[in-house]
Formats: C-alpha cells, sequence, structure tokens
C-alpha cells in the first residue's frame, strides 16, 4: 500500500512512543503515579510517551499546532494542521497490568481528520486509515462487520467511573440495549473500540463526554472501513461534544434509535 508522508510520519511514532510504554508496563508495579483526578491517573510513562511523539511529530512537521491531553494546545504557524494526540489511552489498563492500551495519533485539516493511527503495542496491532483510502489493520485491509441483526451484535461503551455524574443515562442505555443485543463489552479505551468497530470485533460503540483526543483517530478509521460514525445528538460535531455513535450501516438506525432514546 502506498502511505503518505505524513502517514509515515503517525506510524513512527507510534511505533516508537508504542515501544517505550511497552517496556513501562512490564515494569508497572514500579511506576510512578500522582492523582490526576477521581478515577483519572497519569503516569511518568503517559507523560514521556507524549514527549517522544511530540518530538517525532514535531520535528518532522514544525509549523503544525499540537493538541495533546496532558500537554494541551500549540497552536501553528500552519492554523489549517494540527496533530491530536493521545499517548495512552486506556491508562487506567495499563497501569493495573490489563493488556489493552493504545497510543492514538490524528492530523486534522481544516477541520477534518485526514490521517489517524491506533496502536496497540501489547498485541502489535497498528491500525490506521488517511480520508479516502481506507483502513488497515498492520498489512491488512479491515472493514466492519456484515451482521444485520441487533440480537447477534456485540456492542461496545464506556461506563462512568468514580465522580462522573452520567451513571444513570448510561444504565438507561443498557436497559435498552442489553436485551435486544448479544452483549456489551466494557475493554477501556475508547480509540480501540472504535478500531475493533472498523475491523468487525464489535458491530457498534457509543460514548458521551469523550475527549477530542480519545475519538479523533479511530472515528476516521472507523469510517474508512465503512462505519457509520455520528454524533450523539445529531447535528452537534463529535469532536466539539464528545458524544458518539458508531456501528455498521444495516444495524446502525436500530442501535442509534436505541441510545438516542435513551
Amino acid at each position: 500500500m502506498a502511505l503518505s508522508a505524513n502517514m509515515n510520519v503517525i506510524m513512527k511514532a507510534a511505533r516508537k512512543a508504542g515501544r517505550a510504554l511497552a517496556k513501562d508496563f512490564r515494569e508497572v508495579e514500579n511506576l510512578q503515579v500522582s492523582r490526576k483526578g477521581a478515577g483519572d491517573f497519569v503516569s511518568k510513562a503517559d507523560i514521556q510517551a507524549e514527549q517522544i511523539i511530540k518530538s517525532e511529530l514535531m520535528n518532522a512537521r514544525p509549523t503544525y499546532g499540537w493538541l495533546a491531553e496532558e500537554g494541551g494546545e500549540e497552536p501553528g504557524t500552519d492554523p489549517t494542521r494540527r496533530w491530536i494526540v493521545d499517548p495512552l489511552d486506556g491508562t487506567t489498563n495499563f497501569l493495573h497490568g490489563l493488556p489493552h492500551w493504545a497510543v492514538s495519533i490524528a492530523l486534522e485539516h481544516k477541520g477534518q481528520i485526514v490521517s489517524a493511527a491506533v496502536y496497540d503495542p501489547s498485541k502489535d496491532e497498528l491500525f490506521f486509515a488517511e480520508k479516502g483510502e481506507g483502513a488497515w489493520m498492520n498489512e491488512s485491509r479491515i472493514r466492519v462487520s456484515g451482521r444485520a441483526a441487533l440480537i447477534e451484535s456485540i456492542f461496545a461503551t464506556g461506563l462512568p467511573f468514580g465522580g462522573r455524574t452520567d451513571l444513570p443515562q448510561t444504565l438507561q442505555d443498557l436497559a435498552r440495549l442489553l436485551p435486544a443485543t448479544a452483549g456489551v463489552r466494557r475493554f477501556g479505551a475508547a480509540s480501540l473500540d472504535l478500531a475493533y468497530v472498523a475491523a468487525g470485533r464489535y458491530d457498534g460503540f457509543w460514548e458521551r463526554r469523550l475527549q477530542r483526543w480519545d475519538v479523533a483517530a479511530g472515528l476516521l478509521i472507523a469510517r474508512e472501513a465503512g462505519a457509520l460514525v455520528e454524533p450523539m445528538v445529531e447535528g452537534q460535531d463529535i469532536l466539539d461534544t464528545g458524544g458518539i455513535i458508531c456501528a455498521n450501516e444495516p444495524i446502525f438506525g436500530k442501535f442509534s434509535k436505541i441510545i438516542r432514546n435513551a
């Protein structure tokens, strides 16, 4: 497959940060961890991974803007392009020794995500996509599932943790969805949830109150794999509001109706 120069930069940065995180993951019990908020931790590994990614991306494209979970936002001299980065999506999994976390990198151009990668170092799976070029996992082209019946479909979401106020709404979602489906999974990394929809492992995904860096890469990968991706509230912008519904086309209408009615 022919990759753009920007895509090669993204993939190199994702793999380099992933290698550093994998090394720290093997010594997770020795990590120095500080409390960042209720149920939301930040580790030295997280910060170091962001520094690796920033160095790789900004050295290659010094005029682009920057937005990342730990480092915040920095405008670039090119106002039309910006990197959006989550150096460690699934921090809580990482700190508990659960091998389900990822590096997420997206390139935004004039408000649209045009290149993206989500890298899972634990499984050495690199999901990536460029706008109009399809979606891939390592060397293989990926597509959403073809399931058309909700009762045969598996969905993913995030569940509110300590300090969040949206638990009642999520419980309403589950009360409506669970009886109509083959199940719901909560693995704790939104970027991988979206990549798994793209690869046909899940049939759909929804969540509220996500951050821009949580979904920027994954939404492009899902769309390029054939998923329908919409904001939780019709007419809003996913990256601005953090509410997302994603599924293959045959089940999207039924699935989105259940979630939006909840």
